[in-house]
């Protein structure tokens, strides 16, 4: 039977390439070893671009049509585009980085609109449409009304972008904004205040990113109703998990999790009291000196899903299958586990009913990810 992943892809955000000569080589290095892993006749991505790259393949249709036939070629098919980094994601120290530039700035409007045109070119024939994920404006410190504003204007003039690219196209593609702990859509439901109003709610959705989710102490299944009583669609649905300790205080879990405290990636933790007020720490470090420690936290470091952390900590793959219940059949959902390269080396665990040791080496992990994820979050053997 053909098991071709026509809603399940991996964010190729995971790899460090920038430039189309390195893209292609991960392609090689991981994604086809992926595909051969996993058994699927055709991979889906969630493909990352660097600004630069998106904007050399935009201004080439040429070259964007031989990026398609080398896709095509490996048996690889592009999905979704993921254009919340602009670039330097993989540097060695990121952390607020990865916000600028923010929807204030030209540069940001100005990448995402390649990306449109980029995603219009590589999606497969097959496909309904596309979604291009994006930052939650940006980081909340500095933001005023101003910025409020220009934001607004900006994602204006590019949902008339995506209704042109669109229109060209015969599908839509749409801009799906990923609400994030710190940022000033810090949950879904500030993302849903502000969208609803402001947006044009046919091209711009949202990117619900399950490990943000449960960071953030959210229902998953009333998130998902108060997105559809606003008029609004999650467009893309990203698989991933956040860590969870019931009991921060315990000294063997603490030292367990400051193993995660890593230079490169923010780690925002919340704390959920007694009152179910939700205490802040906008990085893992932060946390550990900072917040109370008397109920249990979040933490945002996507983990392998197919596979435990060490105890006491657990993931939120719970949290994970509520979400993609509650959202439904056609949403593409994009494996979105970044961070293999800063994983402590004990933290992929063990798979559920699997002997000791986790798969070796980052395709190995990325298609037990995969696997896991046709069969516990779609089922029936075969991604439709």
């Amino acid at each position: 039977m053909s098991r071709t992943a026509n809603r399940l892809c991996y964010s190729t955000n995971v790899h460090p390439a920038e430039d189309l000569p390195g893209i292609l080589r991960q392609l090689d290095t991981c994604a086809v070893p992926v595909r051969e892993r996993t058994g699927f006749d055709r991979l889906g991505l969630g493909l990352w671009l660097a600004a630069d790259a998106a904007a050399e393949l935009a201004a080439d249709p040429a070259l964007l049509r031989r990026l398609r036939t080398e896709l095509d070629a490996r048996e690889l098919a592009v999905l979704a585009l993921n254009a919340f980094p602009y670039g330097g994601f993989h540097q060695r120290v990121v952390k607020h980085a990865v916000y600028r530039p923010d929807w204030t700035e030209p540069d940001r409007a100005r990448y995402t609109a390649d990306c449109a045109t980029v995603l219009a070119g590589l999606l497969p024939d097959d496909a309904d449409g596309g979604s291009i994920s994006t930052l939650p404006l940006g980081w909340r410190r500095p933001w005023s009304a101003a910025a409020d504003r220009a934001a607004e204007e900006a994602l204006r003039r590019t949902a008339a972008v995506l209704r042109t690219v669109s229109g060209r196209a015969g599908r839509p593609i749409r801009l799906a904004v990923e609400p994030e702990p710190g940022c000033v859509l810090d949950s879904v439901s500030d993302a849903v205040r502000w969208l609803a109003p402001r947006a044009d709610l046919e091209f711009v959705g949202l990117c619900l990113d399950t490990c943000h989710l449960a960071v953030s102490f959210a229902d998953p299944e009333r998130t998902v109703a108060e997105v559809e009583r606003a008029g609004l669609r999650v467009v893309r649905i990203q698989a991933s998990a956040a860590l969870h300790l019931d009991d921060p205080g315990d000294p063997q879990a603490r030292r367990l999790l400051a193993r995660y405290a890593e230079p490169r990636y923010l780690h925002q933790v919340r704390e959920l009291d007694g009152s179910g007020r939700v205490l802040t720490a906008d990085d893992l470090p932060e946390a550990l000196d900072r917040l109370p420690g008397r109920g249990p936290w979040r933490v945002h470091f996507h983990v392998p899903l197919h596979a435990r952390p060490p105890a006491p900590l657990r993931a939120t793959t719970d949290v994970l299958r509520r979400a993609v219940a509650a959202v439904g059949e056609r949403t593409v959902i994009e494996v979105e586990t970044y961070t293999w390269p800063v994983l402590p080396g004990e933290s992929v665990g063990t798979p559920p009913g699997a002997a000791a040791g986790a798969p070796a080496g980052v395709p190995a992990g990325i298609a037990a990810e995969l696997v896991w994820a046709e069969r516990e979050l779609i089922g029936e053997g075969v991604v439709r």
